[in-house]
């Protein structure tokens, strides 16, 4: 079974959420079948609030069947962007 269309019905859904600035599904050049999340919320409300989200929910539990075995979640908290 393949990820992308759920993987894609979870970025539209979260891109909708309150808070919801950037939401994106990237696999690694290196390592096929590696899957990258980036997200990034206004604020912790919208994320407590994006964990709580019945679309969630439904992309957890779809993950057995979709062969997903594990995840590495790592929280940061950024100040403002600045040049390079």
């Amino acid at each position: 079974m393949c990820a992308r269309p759920a993987m894609r019905a979870m970025v539209e859904a979260s891109r909708a959420e309150a808070g919801c600035l950037v939401y994106s599904y990237a696999e690694d050049v290196r390592v096929p079948g590696l899957i990258h999340v980036k997200e990034l919320w206004t604020d912790q409300v919208g994320l407590d609030a994006h964990f709580a989200t019945d679309h969630l929910q439904a992309w957890r539990a779809s993950w057995p069947a979709l062969g997903l075995r594990q995840r590495d979640l790592q929280v940061y908290e950024v100040g403002a962007p600045r040049a390079t």
